[in-house]
């Protein structure tokens, strides 16, 4: 009887939150002529701002020691424009007053331990559409459940943020798989970018749009120093870029009417914005020196590719990516990011031929047979150079890092990854999975502990995927087309069997190749699986600097993930769980 009336509540639940979706779903409708029109802003008007930096470690009498940070998320106003009515946000800080969109840059130091308390502070209602379809978190007694996941980060499973370990405020209610307050972040791994953003099952989406990501920067000086890269906070500057739209009241707007209302009353496969977004404004401006200076581009949109270039022909120097650095700098005039991949760049302002250049963009959306690019979103953001000609101690190396050598042969097995995506009678996507299973099927990968494998992953939808892997880090190895002829056959048999052995993947597989670009041959944990493609790519779970085990138990429970970062699509079931074992 008791499970009974447990399930009756749940329905009741379920219900309400439906009926309030769909009545948000028709608000949103009626508001859809009160966007705000992009056009009339200007652009290049707001400063770039420079996020509150926070000190992973203490300092005793010039030791370093391990510190415990308190972060929380808050409902707060923002201005991400001039013009623009401030806007109702999440947002992460020490406190209400001192919460930013994008929080508070995290700079933690080798070997030296940060914990930190998130807390969260958030009202019982969402500012946006919350589809109760998609299978989110849902608590109980109300609230908006939030997790946080260190994006790159290599640590404890208990410390990941798994999607099903979420709270709510003052943790009244936590997710079946809800750890612990303190996370422990043991950065004892290779210095580089991460970032941290919230990971609740099924409402990253809506959480992180409205608001909740932020920097984190592992150094290690004794490694760096010697590099001489561009450093102090005003040459070496973290840009998280993403996109958003807004209403003429400010606030956020994300459609609340799902392209299959039947099936998902809001959910859509991507979200995209109109106004490009870095540091919290809306195309700001920068004014720089002629000299070197070191920018960790993230793109933490929801599903917008970036292909950067500046205007006037400038070069990236690409020095890491994602969260390790390359082993040589790599010079080139564009870089494709694609939703949570990081580049790691040094640009020269010295070499500048003008006085002003923009940073652009011109990757299609969804990408790469989407939309073209308009006058908004080709823009990013100026820089303004200074005339005055100045001495630079910096330098560029030729040599940077070199990580231990591993390739195919040290592999000791082979997966393939499957991806798929799931469409109604007319034709629109209803759901997306890994393997032809949902995010709470059982386990199928259980990787050992110290070793390396090859994963085979075929795209066979018309999406780039770019797929991370939680703990893991891996270089691609090269991309493979799936031959048309014959196509649909494969796709028939994977479909019913998602078995590429017993499909003959070898029968297919065989189409041009496309190589891995120069500055993504590094390590990654994020990578953009070509559409009709093959992607292999070497899976390494160990310290890729040492090639020595982890310090903490990674078998425990509730393990790891890896899944699509379009976070649409995430939250719609395109996640699996990762099991490491020993």
């Amino acid at each position: 009887m008791g499970s009974l009336s447990c399930q009756r509540k749940m329905k009741r639940v379920m219900m309400v939150i439906v009926t309030v979706t769909w009545l948000r779903g028709m608000c949103g409708e009626l508001l859809d002529d009160q966007l705000f029109e992009v056009e009339k802003l200007k652009m290049f008007v707001d400063d770039l701002p420079d996020m509150p930096r926070l000190h992973g470690f203490n300092s005793v009498h010039g030791i370093l020691k391990p510190t415990s940070l308190q972060i929380g998320m808050f409902s707060t106003k923002w201005k991400f424009h001039r013009d623009l009515p401030a806007t109702q946000v999440f947002a992460y800080g020490t406190s209400r007053s001192k919460a930013t969109v994008p929080g508070p840059t995290i700079e933690a130091v080798y070997g030296v331990d940060t914990y930190v308390t998130w807390r969260n502070h958030l009202p019982s209602s969402h500012i946006l559409p919350w589809d109760p379809t998609i299978s989110p978190a849902t608590p109980k007694h109300g609230g908006i459940p939030t997790v946080v996941h260190l994006h790159g980060g290599i640590h404890e499973p208990a410390s990941d943020g798994n999607a099903d370990a979420w709270f709510t405020s003052g943790f009244r209610e936590t997710g079946p798989k809800w750890t612990k307050t303190t996370l422990h972040y043991e950065n004892k791994q290779q210095p580089g970018n991460m970032w941290y953003h919230d990971h609740a099952m099924g409402l990253t989406r809506i959480n992180n749009l409205a608001g909740m990501v932020g920097a984190y920067v592992l150094r290690h000086p004794a490694v760096e120093s010697p590099l001489r890269l561009p450093t102090g906070d005003e040459f070496d500057r973290p840009l998280i870029i993403f996109d958003r739209s807004f209403r003429k009241d400010g606030s956020i707007y994300m459609n609340a009417t799902g392209n299959n209302p039947s099936i998902h009353p809001q959910w859509q496969p991507e979200y995209f914005g109109d106004m490009i977004i870095v540091n919290g404004k809306a195309w700001p401006r920068l004014n720089v020196r002629r000299r070197k200076y070191r920018f960790r581009i993230i793109n933490a949109s929801n599903a917008r590719f970036f292909k950067f270039f500046f205007s006037n022909g400038l070069d990236f120097i690409v020095v890491g990516s994602d969260s390790a650095y390359l082993s040589k700098p790599v010079v080139t005039k564009w870089i494709l990011l694609s939703p949570s991949e990081i580049a790691d760049v040094i640009v020269d302002f010295s070499k500048s031929p003008s006085r002003t250049v923009v940073l652009a963009n011109d990757a299609p959306y969804p990408y790469p047979n989407g939309d073209p690019v308009n006058k908004e979103n080709s823009k990013v953001m100026k820089f303004i150079v200074k005339t005055e000609p100045e001495d630079d101690t910096c330098t560029v190396p030729k040599k940077l890092i070199e990580y231990p050598h591993v390739d195919v042969s040290n592999a000791v097995l082979t997966r393939y990854i499957s991806m798929y995506e799931y469409v109604s009678n007319s034709d629109e996507p209803t759901h997306l999975f890994v393997n032809g299973l949902p995010y709470d099927a059982p386990v199928t990968e259980t990787p050992k502990i110290g070793t390396t494998e090859v994963w085979e992953v075929i795209n066979l939808t018309e999406d780039n995927h770019p797929l991370h892997i939680h703990l893991g880090l891996f270089k691609v190895v090269e991309q493979t087309e799936l031959l048309a002829a014959g196509l649909d056959e494969f796709k028939e048999c994977m479909t019913k069997h998602n078995d590429a052995v017993k499909c003959q993947i070898s029968k297919y597989a065989r189409g041009k190749k496309t190589a891995v670009t120069a500055h993504e041959r590094g390590w990654k944990n994020v990578f953009k699986m070509m559409p009709g493609h093959v992607t292999r790519i070497l899976v390494r779970f160990s310290y890729i600097h040492t090639n020595a085990s982890y310090p903490f138990d990674a078998t425990q429970e509730p393990g790891y993930v890896y899944h699509c970062h379009i976070l649409d699509h995430e939250d719609n079931m395109m996640m699996r769980p990762l099991k490491v074992v020993n």
